[in-house]
């Protein structure tokens, strides 16, 4: 019961944040580019561990942990939209 009281208290704390994230509109092709540098798109902590050519074992993706993990992938696809929408660049660099 206590963990679920926790969740419930980490969600109301984060809320703000979460919105300011939801609703931040990207204009600015610098900050764009700033962003879809800044936020991977590929967790960085996921790998196997292997040893002599044998695979010890598996890190799992850790980013999924980070509570607001969802807003900030949105903004990273967010600014990669308007990076190929609104400028014209191929934005598969950042892929």
């Amino acid at each position: 019961m206590t963990s679920f009281i926790q969740a419930r208290l980490d969600n109301d704390l984060l809320h703000p944040v979460r919105e300011w994230l939801e609703t931040i509109e990207i204009h600015n092709c610098k900050l764009a580019h700033f962003l879809c540098k800044a936020i991977p798109a590929q967790c960085p902590f996921e790998r196997d561990l292997t040893l002599f050519g044998r695979k010890l074992f598996h890190i799992p993706p850790m980013c999924k942990l980070n509570p607001l993990y969802e807003e900030v992938v949105g903004l990273r696809f967010k600014a990669l939209c308007y990076l190929a929408d609104e400028c014209g660049e191929d934005v598969t660099a950042y892929c």
